[in-house]
């Protein structure tokens, strides 16, 4: 996924489709000098990473 796009997801409050790995995450902000999001699954959100944003897929 690209910078822009995955900061613009961040920001919206609508919840946008994006999956890490096959699993529906949400995006928590972006680390725009690293290239990597902050995420947690939707069913575990106290399960937080940060995955690079290569590894995102919005669909």
């Amino acid at each position: 996924m690209k910078k822009q796009r995955a900061n613009e997801i961040a920001a919206s409050p609508v919840m946008a489709n994006v999956t890490y790995n096959g699993q529906s995450v949400y995006i928590e902000n972006v680390d725009n000098n690293k290239g990597t999001a902050n995420i947690h699954p939707l069913n575990r959100p106290e399960n937080n990473e940060e995955v690079p944003l290569d590894n995102l897929e919005e669909h």
